[in-house]
């Protein structure tokens, strides 16, 4: 399924997550939730996490093709994957075959997936980074972080976890820890993701506080790629009216 984000600042949409869904014949729809954790025990998720990650990528060319504007797509990928010693030739291989350019296609990490092995996470890191794609530490705020590794990590973006979202505007700490997380990533020169977006209060305290990018249901659900076709169609029309 994919979610557009959108830039707070110009309400233009900048890109694309792309996030995985289980449509079981018996029991519907499946949240990750519920398989994501198996199929990182038993192994599962490197060739689930590379057929997301090909998938995705597929996609966008597709998307570009039709003649839609290019949008950055992120992919999320897990720690398992994140310890593969071949990631990043396996990646380059993913992007040669689907004809991606790298600058379109970020890498969404967790905070524990990096902290795991700081030292080897920076070395990986950097070999994606020579690539040309962008980095982003996902659900920030949520694992154990250690400001003194962060600082080393070549990374593009944080992304404020929904959990913080989700009350920002009637919690005080959740407003404060996300306006810290705000201050501490541009002060890195990051730019910084709010989750969670579901009513315009929430999107008017992350304006206010110059958070650059929103995610969430008060733009749009998670919708499958003949959808997120449509959604694109109709933006461009929205678009190409404005300009006239």
């Amino acid at each position: 399924a994919y979610q557009p984000q959108m830039e707070l600042s110009t309400g233009h949409v900048a890109g694309i997550e792309a996030l995985l869904r289980w449509r079981h014949p018996d029991l519907g729809i499946v949240p990750p939730d519920s398989f994501i954790p198996i199929a990182e025990e038993t192994g599962l998720i490197v060739p689930l996490g590379e057929w997301v990650l090909a998938t995705a990528c597929r996609q966008a060319v597709a998307w570009q093709q039709e003649g839609h504007p290019q949008l950055r797509i992120a992919v999320n990928v897990s720690a398992r994957q994140f310890r593969q010693k071949n990631l990043g030739l396996r990646i380059e291989t993913i992007l040669a075959d689907t004809g991606l350019d790298p600058v379109l296609l970020e890498l969404e990490l967790t905070e524990s997936a990096v902290m795991e092995n700081p030292e080897e996470a920076i070395l990986t890191l950097r070999q994606l980074k020579k690539m040309g794609v962008t980095l982003s530490i996902d659900d920030f705020g949520t694992g154990y972080s250690s400001l003194s590794h962060l600082k080393h990590f070549p990374i593009d973006r944080l992304k404020i976890d929904r959990s913080f979202v989700k009350h920002v505007t009637r919690d005080q700490n959740d407003a404060t820890i996300a306006e810290a997380i705000i201050a501490l990533a541009h002060s890195m020169k990051l730019t910084v993701v709010a989750e969670g977006i579901e009513h315009g209060e929430q999107l008017e305290f992350m304006s206010q506080r110059r958070c650059d990018t929103m995610q969430g249901y008060y733009l749009s659900r998670p919708v499958t790629a003949d959808e997120f076709g449509e959604f694109l169609k109709k933006l461009g029309e929205v678009e190409g009216k404005g300009h006239t």
